[in-house]
Parts: structure tokens; C-alpha cells; sequence
């Protein structure tokens, strides 16, 4: 069984203490942008969905209601804007004793909506400069690639980005490799060959990097899957990072390196319609 709670704009709605989402972080999430009445990705947000919540033996079989209520939500009337954001949190639900997931029979799915972050527009457009995080993620094979909604890790390399006074910074794993930024995805270009993360420790498998990483083939690029120390960055022609609602956004400086050529960037865009 199954429970979908629908919260539009400016609602508000109660979730018992003993889900399992606010008392172990049980559960997944994913944020969709909304662009003319559109969910964006949504073929790929559901399949991550249904990936993850396999992988958590999280039961959920409700998806036409599910895509009912989340193509009802972009195109109402409270929609105004151009573009809003959809969230989707799974959880467990409640019940079971202790860590123990047995006896949790209702699955709860809360979809919520808010308004598209208008700084994406001008990082989208300017660029952005990334600092290092000192603080690495852990290594975590069970639910490396996941958007689970255990993010204390994305808490703390946040909070120390901002203290740093940067917009986002690179995130490395445990063992030294670039992992992604506190937000987002990340690639780097030398030549026709675009790189980006492995993720098989530690991360998300973004779903706007899922689509480069198909797109990048048709804009004549080949694609490398890695795991390398920073250090890469430095010998790289382009950056640019990616998440469902900035989409691409180039970087323009790391540390002492700045990136002035985005010609793959400015390629995916076009083909992927975001100019």
C-alpha cells in the first residue's frame, strides 16, 4: 500500500515523528523543474525512482497516479511562473523496531511545489567560481548514486562553502577522487573527450547527467567514466556542472585556474534545447 500527499504552493501538511524518513532518513527524493508546464526529465527522474527504491526494497506500484499528479501539478493554475519545482520524497513510512524495516506496510510519497531559484539564471549565464572542499565524502557502495534522504554530508560540505564564500565547491571522495560539486554534477573537457565521475562509491547519478552523458555522442564527443584526483582539472580546456534545475552551468575559476573555452557546454545546450 501506498499514500500520496499532495502540498501545492505555500502548503503545509503533517508527517508522523515515527516515519522512518525523519527518524532514519528511510527513504529517496527528487526535485523536477517545471518549464512551460513541463516536468523536465521525468522519464529519467522516475527511472532513478524505481532503481532506488528496489535498491532500498522500498514497495511502491502507484506510478500512473503518481504521473497523474505531478503532470496536474505543472500545468495548474498556480503555476504562474515560467518555471517552479516539483519534489518527490519517498519514505518507508512508519512502523518496524528500531533500524528493522519489518512490519512498514504503507509507503508515503509527498509531492510538493516551490519556486524555481532565479540565481540559476544568472549562474547559467555568467558563470561561477568553485572552491575545494576540504571535508570528503564517504565511501558507500550501498547507496553510492542514489538521492537518498540521508544528506549530512551535503550539510556540512555546504555550510563549509559558505563559510568560504564560495556558491559551490568540488567535493572529493575518501580515497581522493573528484566526486561531484556540493549541488551538482561535474565534467571536464580535454580535447573531444568529456570526463566526469565514476560514482561508483559515493554521489548521485544526476539526471541531467544522464542526458549529457547521451547527448554528448550526437554533438561529436566520446565520454570517459573516471576516478581522478583533482589534479585533472587543471590540465582541463572546460568545466561545467549540471543538476535537474540549473541544468549547465559553465565554471569560469578554480583556485588559480580559470576556464574561458565552453564549446561543449554551449554545444549539449543547443541540442538539449537549454540556450
Amino acid at each position: 500500500m501506498s499514500s500520496i500527499i499532495l502540498l501545492p504552493f505555500n502548503q503545509t501538511a503533517t508527517l508522523s515523528v515515527m516515519d522512518r524518513a525523519m527518524q532514519y532518513g528511510d527513504g529517496c527524493f527528487s526535485t523536477i523543474l517545471v518549464d512551460n508546464a513541463e516536468p523536465r526529465l521525468w522519464k529519467r527522474h522516475r527511472a532513478r525512482f524505481e532503481s532506488s527504491l528496489a535498491r532500498l526494497s522500498i514497495t511502491f506500484n502507484d506510478w500512473a497516479e503518481l504521473e497523474t499528479v505531478v503532470f496536474k501539478l505543472a500545468t495548474s493554475t498556480q503555476n504562474l511562473a515560467q518555471r517552479s519545482v516539483i519534489k518527490i520524497l519517498f519514505s518507508r513510512g512508519s512502523g518496524g523496531r528500531g533500524y528493522s524495516p519489518m512490519g512498514c506496510q504503507q509507503t508515503q510519497v509527498v509531492v510538493t511545489q516551490a519556486q524555481w531559484p532565479e540565481r540559476y539564471s544568472e549562474w547559467k549565464t555568467k558563470g561561477i567560481e568553485l572552491g575545494v572542499c576540504e571535508q570528503r565524502l564517504s565511501i558507500s557502495p550501498m547507496l553510492a548514486g542514489m538521492k537518498h534522504l540521508n544528506r549530512l554530508e551535503q550539510v556540512l560540505v555546504k555550510a563549509e562553502t559558505e563559510s568560504k564564500g564560495y556558491l559551490d565547491s568540488v567535493v572529493l571522495d575518501a580515497n581522493g577522487h573528484i566526486c561531484e560539486t556540493t549541488v551538482a554534477n561535474i565534467f571536464w573537457r580535454c580535447g573531444k573527450t568529456l570526463y566526469t565521475p565514476y560514482l561508483k562509491d559515493s554521489g548521485v547519478h544526476g539526471v541531467m547527467r544522464a542526458e549529457v552523458i547521451n547527448t554528448a555522442i550526437h554533438c561529436g564527443y566520446d565520454v570517459e567514466l573516471v576516478d581522478m584526483g583533482l589534479s585533472v582539472l587543471w590540465d582541463a580546456e572546460e568545466i561545467f556542472i549540471t543538476n535537474a534545475l540549473m541544468e549547465l552551468v559553465p565554471i569560469n575559476r578554480i583556485q588559480q585556474r580559470t576556464y574561458q573555452n565552453f564549446q561543449a557546454l554551449e554545444a549539449l545546450s543547443k541540442r538539449l534545447y537549454l540556450c
